[in-house]
């Protein structure tokens, strides 16, 4: 009994040690993983397929579904953004990031950052062999595809790379306007990129969803362990003069 008391109080000491924006993430990954398993499970289920193919059809001409909606510079559009969440600009991103956190002498963050994504990508990889569903054939593919579906590769890794790069570099941010814009424009490159998989027909809709909440609750998972763990040093917003001499 006496065993039970102290666990128990030792359960509510490491509570009262979170300040109250770090439960309140707490409870945001908690309701991401819900989520997420939630739709995976609607999706293993068959119960999504209507919702997905209304989309896709809808983003088509009725005349020819090889031919997306819009401009074709759209199209062109929708393409290139794609690529920003592709393998080869994320592993990019991600070793740029790491030797940038490096010169600023932020090495731990340095590592946890790359850490985090190479996570992320092993978590996505498992995800999509768990689930094995299959591209979408509803609507021709715009850009060559070969893996399997669920959740969307692009989108959950372009959520946990972007998003963890803008919360851990926003950290080592002296303005809190440089703050705010890192992570924006985190949030926005995942939005569009998330976008542009359905556009080009080569993920469900509910593929894209279902890899921006995984991606965000991975990324918001490694904030909060950055946030309570690894310390920072911001840059400094004036470097004095006798330092550049």
């Amino acid at each position: 009994m006496a065993f039970h008391h102290v666990y128990a109080r030792r359960v509510l000491d490491k509570f009262k040690s979170f300040e109250p924006l770090g439960l309140i993430m707490v409870a945001i990954v908690a309701g991401g993983l819900f989520l997420f398993f939630q739709l995976t499970g609607e999706v293993m289920e068959g119960n999504t397929h209507a919702f997905d193919e209304r989309i896709l059809l809808a983003l088509r001409n009725t005349t020819d579904l090889g031919t997306p909606l819009g401009p074709a510079w759209l199209g062109q559009a929708m393409g290139d953004i794609t690529a920003l969440g592709g393998h080869t600009v994320l592993s990019l991103m991600t070793i740029m990031a790491t030797i940038f956190l490096f010169l600023s002498r932020q090495r731990a963050i340095a590592i946890f950052t790359f850490l985090s994504i190479a996570g992320g990508l092993l978590v996505s990889s498992l995800l999509k062999l768990g689930v094995a569903r299959p591209r979408p054939d509803i609507v021709p593919h715009l850009v060559d595809v070969h893996s399997l579906s669920f959740p969307s590769g692009h989108a959950m890794l372009s959520a946990a790379t972007y998003l963890t790069l803008g919360a851990l570099l926003s950290r080592a941010q002296p303005y809190r306007s440089t703050r705010i814009f890192l992570l924006g424009a985190a949030i926005f490159l995942t939005l569009l990129i998330g976008i542009s998989r359905i556009y080009l027909g080569v993920h469900f809709p509910t593929d894209v969803l279902g890899g921006w909440c995984a991606g965000a609750t991975w990324a918001l998972g490694c904030w909060l362990i950055a946030r309570r763990y690894l310390s920072t040093t911001p840059i400094p917003a004036k470097v004095k003069d006798t330092q550049t001499r």
